[in-house]
């Protein structure tokens, strides 16, 4: 360290000569500084600090702990990108673990969970009343082996609508009366291909792969992702498929409720007819806009639906009528975080207190009606 501080004492001697001599003594000042700094970042965000209290005019608040950060592997940098949040005065979210032993939430991604990447505290002594949340936004086959989680969770957060928090890819509202009601106009002058999929992660034992591969048999599908190398950034990926007719809708799952942004983002925003499949349709018809969408399981066979198709493309009339429904409503895309987590909080007063999933895994994989 000496030879730094000589260092240090020739650039502020030199500074005023050269340039290059400043900025290397403030790069060295940078770098003694840094680790500084990520030291107290790390201690602030990850340790354990049973002494650390929410401050005394915060103790009204509900307060939600995020043990870790969804699809994120754990760095010093977390507590730079997702600090606390406000959901509203009396509910809060809040990323540090020091505030384990106040908090009356805690939150739990499964993937980090099942991958090892992280570990429930079962070390630490868990708070009378304190509620842990079981978070999943994926399918029951992709959600890993949940036995293991017999009798720790209180309450699910997941898309499906008999979760306890309900958080779905997207949802349909009400269109509010100043919002108007005017008439629909449909162009499809710019539209130039009858069906399009975005797709990167083929397997050929998915019903869905099964699928195009019989309806490109019969009409023209144009598709786009890594696995044809014809990848799609996110600002092409809306304007890329405003030019189909139909967009192929259809989810890697077929499980209860599981409809993703494939539904929400790659087809009403882009303003193509989504063709579904996945979930059965009748719980399309409960979270979806009326008649806004085509479901695979309508048809008796796949000719059957190639054949609609191209009557419903051929006929203005009949096309416009899948977009009748923006009349009276309208779709919101769900993609924040905090935004999903807040949904605890409206929920809170009504969550059941001492409920306990004795089987996690028979719940997620149940396909009964909601």
């Amino acid at each position: 360290m000496a030879s730094e501080e000589v260092t240090l004492l020739e650039c502020n001697q030199t500074k005023k000569n050269a340039l290059t001599p400043l900025r290397k003594c403030q790069l060295l000042t940078f770098l003694c500084l840094l680790p500084l700094v990520l030291l107290n970042v790390w201690l602030k965000a990850f340790s354990w600090d049973s002494n650390e209290q929410i401050d005394s005019n915060e103790q009204n608040q509900v307060t939600i702990l995020m043990w870790h950060e969804p699809f994120r592997p754990p760095t010093l940098w977390t507590s730079f990108m997702n600090g606390d949040h406000n959901c509203s005065p009396s509910c809060k979210i809040v990323r540090r673990r020091s505030l384990f032993p106040t908090a009356d939430v805690v939150v739990f991604h499964n993937r980090e969970l099942i991958t090892g990447q992280e570990k429930l505290p079962m070390d630490l002594p868990r708070p009378p009343g304190q509620r842990w949340v079981w978070m999943s936004l994926e399918s029951p086959v992709h959600n890993g082996d949940l036995r293991k989680f017999a009798g720790i969770f209180n309450l699910t957060m997941n898309y499906r609508r008999d979760a306890d928090i309900s958080i779905p890819y997207g949802e349909r509202l009400a269109k509010k009366p100043e919002e108007g009601e005017n008439p629909v106009q449909t162009n499809t002058g710019n539209k130039s291909i009858l069906a399009c999929w975005v797709v990167s992660n083929y397997a050929s034992s998915y019903r869905r792969s099964k699928v195009h591969k019989e309806l490109s048999a019969i009409v023209p599908v144009k598709v786009y992702g890594r696995w044809t190398n014809i990848p799609l950034t996110s600002a092409e990926l809306i304007p890329t498929i405003s030019h189909c007719y139909f967009y192929l809708a259809f989810e890697n799952s077929e499980a209860k409720d599981y409809i993703t942004e494939k539904l929400w983002k790659n087809a009403y925003q882009s303003g193509a007819v989504p063709v579904v499949l996945g979930a059965p349709v009748q719980d399309y018809e409960a979270v979806a806009p009326p008649h806004s969408f085509i479901h695979v399981d309508e048809f008796a066979s796949v000719k059957e639906l190639a054949v609609y198709l191209q009557q419903v493309a051929g006929d203005q009339k009949l096309y416009s009528e899948y977009f009748q429904w923006k009349r009276n409503w309208k779709t919101k895309l769900t993609a924040d975080w905090n935004e999903r987590l807040c949904k605890i909080c409206s929920h809170f007063d009504s969550l059941p207190p001492n409920k306990v999933y004795a089987d996690l895994a028979a719940w997620d994989h149940a396909t009964g009606a909601a």
